[in-house]
């Protein structure tokens, strides 16, 4: 089984390098569906698994100066308290063992079709934002708007895992239209970080992290990442985020059903 997991990582680090997201997405329905991992342990472990691999991401933008800390402060300013918040959530319902892993299973598939959505949609989002500049938010309302988005993912990330990537850099487009690609790959790493490392340190808390299962999936998917990257430019980015878009389609109905 310990192959098996290796083999695992090192698909969803490949799927990673290749697309940019797909992290969390990937890995904790795979751990939940194909493995029969209990649900709030792949959350765990995940966390624990995304808090070590962004760590790594932030300190390469950081080295390109391709990450804006003011939007990452402000981020935190919702998603770190929003990760405490639904931490005691979860240890207050906790002893309902049957009732909360159907909760977090659910907040997974939403947030997996959440992540499709920002998938297959930003990018039309970001023109109607162009062509319309005067709904963009600027000043204070666009400060309150970064602490919201952070409040609604530090809440998605502690209870499903996913949320930190593809729909964190979503929100990022839609509420600064005018920041460069890479500024909002760095920023979104960037304010995961310590989001990742809060949640993880919660289900550490919790019990419902597995450490064996995360060096096995650290081992296959650091490889996984690094092959991916260097496979990216080779492959349409479009072929690869529909592939990407219909697996979670079909990962968050198999959720559901």
């Amino acid at each position: 089984m310990t192959l098996t997991y290796i083999f695992s990582g090192f698909a969803v680090g490949t799927l990673v390098g290749l697309t940019g997201v797909g992290g969390g997405s990937l890995m904790t329905p795979l751990l939940t569906i194909l493995f029969g991992v209990s649900p709030s342990v792949a959350v765990g472990t995940d966390l624990a698994f995304a808090s070590i691999t962004k760590a790594t991401g932030t300190f390469t933008h950081r080295l390109r100066g391709t990450v804006e800390w003011r939007v990452v402060r402000l981020l935190c300013y919702g998603a770190l308290p929003a990760a405490l918040v639904a931490t005691l959530g979860l240890k207050y319902i906790g002893s309902l063992n049957k009732e909360i892993g159907q909760i977090i299973r659910y907040s997974i598939a939403i947030s997996v079709m959440l992540t499709v959505i920002a998938l297959l949609f930003k990018s039309k989002m970001l023109d109607w934002l162009n062509r319309h500049p005067e709904k963009q938010l600027h000043g204070r309302q666009l400060d309150i708007a970064t602490i919201a988005a952070g409040l609604l993912l530090g809440t998605l990330v502690t209870i499903s895992s996913i949320g930190a990537g593809a729909i964190g850099a979503t929100l990022l487009v839609m509420l600064y239209p005018r920041m460069s690609a890479a500024h909002i790959a760095g920023t979104d790493i960037a304010y995961a970080v310590p989001l990742t490392a809060i949640a993880a340190f919660g289900h550490w808390w919790l019990g419902s992290i597995d450490w064996a299962l995360l060096g096995a999936l650290l081992l296959g998917s650091m490889p996984g990442i690094t092959l991916g990257s260097m496979a990216a430019r080779a492959v349409p980015e479009k072929f690869l985020r529909g592939i990407l878009a219909t697996t979670l389609t079909l990962v968050a109905t198999k959720l559901i059903l």
